[in-house]
């Protein structure tokens, strides 16, 4: 008999491989490896979670007080507001509403990878189109446009290299792109910009009919663990991805939580703050690495992208960073073997990095 064959385009899918949480036998000091908040998850956002109860009531499938929660913050109409597991999910509704077989997906080199993945998911054709030195070049995105594609994927910062497209770039690629192709922000880190470096994004999907911006409660509002992810576009454009969107598909706890972390202005500023601070003395201390051939990819984000050039490998520097307790991500899965994302964590956790950086360099490094 013959076995059930799954769609060639789906076991052409590099899975998703997330970064590591545990090392066996050995005690972690630090997980800097999957971007997540350091200062932790706002103390209302904690207590909403506790206070959560009717666990054998089905949540509202309408997210009705996400949705009008993110509306209110940010001055949007909460009909145009969908809603997911996480900000992957939204990513997947779009292309699995405006890609399929014979289309072509786009998104830039050392891009995130799920666009790769939602865009086999649905049978379309992958496009990377050549980054500028680890940064979005919306020349290289546009000469990649033809007549078969249907999404441009960028993300802003960008992610896993940290780099950012100002608000004029955004606008030359959007106003470039045909009106058939639906431009998706993702905008996962976009907390961690300072106001007056705003991309401009939500302004596009508020007026554009065919922008669509993704943002996520996993990142600086501390909710990883409840995967509760948003979107904002053009009515037409949400009506259709709510049609394959699951139902029930953000719990009830988890939309409790999300409001009040919503509404934490101050953790959300201090989270800002504890990044820039300890990014840039982060990015500062790499540079001054540079003679053992390490370079620090200039981050918007809340982790810096480290390039190994010299005489200790990306791989190398990974393996005994772990053996160490430090667990960072690698990513040559990404086309990225000489390089190792790194979190940015607490004050301390951030130190001892370093300070365990410095000991591998002085330990692995040929002297002389």
């Amino acid at each position: 008999m013959t076995a059930p064959e799954p769609k060639p385009w789906v076991m052409a899918i590099a899975p998703y491989v997330p970064g590591r949480s545990t090392v066996p036998g050995v005690v972690v000091k630090a997980k800097l490896s999957s971007n997540e908040n350091p200062l932790g998850t706002p103390a209302g956002a904690r207590a909403a979670l506790a206070a959560a109860d009717a666990l054998d009531r089905y949540p509202d499938p309408g997210a009705t007080i996400l949705r009008e929660a993110v509306a209110a913050k940010y001055g949007l109409d909460p009909a145009r507001v969908i809603y997911g597991t996480g900000s992957d999910d939204i990513l997947h509704l779009a292309a699995g509403a405006y890609a399929g077989p014979g289309d072509e997906v786009i998104f830039v080199h050392y891009g995130f990878a799920v666009y790769e993945i939602a865009a086999r998911r649905v049978g379309a054709t992958p496009v990377i189109a050549p980054d500028r030195d680890y940064a979005t070049d919306v020349d290289a995105i546009l000469a990649c446009v033809t007549e078969r594609t249907r999404i441009v994927f960028i993300a802003n910062p960008n992610n896993p290299t940290g780099t950012f497209a100002p608000r004029g770039e955004i606008a030359r690629l959007h106003a470039a792109l045909p009106p058939h192709v639906l431009l998706v922000i993702d905008q996962a880190y976009a907390e961690y910009l300072g106001e007056d470096e705003d991309d401009h994004g939500l302004m596009l999907a508020m007026t554009a009919p065919n922008v669509l911006v993704t943002r996520t409660f996993s990142k600086i509002f501390g909710l990883a663990a409840e995967r509760i992810g948003w979107g904002y576009g053009p009515a037409a454009v949400v009506e259709a991805m709510h049609r394959i969107r699951l139902p029930f598909n953000v719990t009830t706890a988890g939309q409790q939580a999300a409001v009040a972390a919503l509404a934490d202005d101050d953790f959300v500023a201090a989270a800002r703050a504890h990044n820039r601070l300890w990014r840039a003395w982060f990015a500062e201390q790499i540079g001054a690495l540079s003679n053992h051939g390490l370079r620090a990819i200039p981050s918007q984000a809340n982790f810096v992208l480290v390039l190994f050039e010299g005489e200790v490998s990306a791989e190398a520097m990974y393996q005994a960073l772990m053996a160490r307790g430090y667990i960072v991500r690698w990513l040559p899965k990404q086309g990225l073997p000489h390089g190792l994302r790194m979190t940015i964590g607490t004050e301390e956790e951030t130190r001892g990095l370093l300070a365990a950086m410095r000991d591998v360099l002085e330990t692995m490094a040929p002297a002389g």
